[in-house]
């Protein structure tokens, strides 16, 4: 085996940090007291379906040097180390911390998907979105808007409170019980008709 052979084998593979990141450029690592030139990093899908998750200064890489040479090189992201340790020290879920704290995480060793500390969130489908479960529950310290023509409910609809501001119709039977019955200023379940006599005569309006 040549000199210039076993120096190719020995550089097929560095260890370095990563020190800089560009978007159309890629990255820069240093590897010992080596710094390469920009290099593109390796990503899950690159063609129809493509994935991105850029590399971050400081984390530690694996150099692929085709042919021993840094000038054709890869880099595959992806080893913690001290200053980037595991985020968790669970051995099967599968999870994502994000650099301003947000975190995606799904636990098959209790079954819990989760996703906690983001700002807002978007789901947007051309035709429909589904979700099906024994119970839902929705909490929003403000409010919650259905922006729609028309929501149905199928079945029973609790509420504590309910304001109608443009009209409404009701079929079959209503039943009310305690509190009072108001309309247009008149107590309906409880109010009384002047001008009562027997026969024909119709009564006055409610008091």
């Amino acid at each position: 085996m040549t000199a210039n052979l076993l120096r190719r084998l020995q550089n097929l593979i560095w260890v370095g940090v990563v020190i800089e990141v560009d978007s159309q450029k890629g990255c820069r690592v240093k590897t010992g007291e080596l710094i390469t030139d920009w290099l593109k990093w390796l990503t899950l899908r690159a063609g129809q379906t493509r994935t991105l998750s850029a590399p971050s200064p400081g984390e530690q890489v694996l150099i692929l040097a085709l042919g021993g040479e840094l000038t054709t090189a890869f880099v595959l992201t992806g080893i913690f180390s001290d200053c980037h340790p595991a985020p968790i020290p669970s051995l099967t879920a599968d999870h994502r911390t994000y650099a301003d704290g947000a975190v995606i995480e799904y636990e098959p060793a209790t079954g819990l998907l989760k996703a906690t500390g983001i700002e807002q969130g978007c789901i947007e489908a051309k035709n429909s979105l589904s979700v099906s479960a024994k119970r839902v529950t929705v909490k929003a310290a403000v409010n919650i808007e259905l922006d729609t023509p028309n929501v149905i409910c199928t079945n029973n609809l609790t509420t504590a409170l309910l304001t109608v501001t443009q009209g409404a119709q009701m079929a079959g039977d209503v039943t009310h019980a305690g509190g009072t019955l108001m309309s247009n200023g008149i107590r309906v379940d409880n109010h009384r008709h002047g001008g009562v006599e027997r026969g024909s005569a119709m009564t006055e309006g409610p008091q």
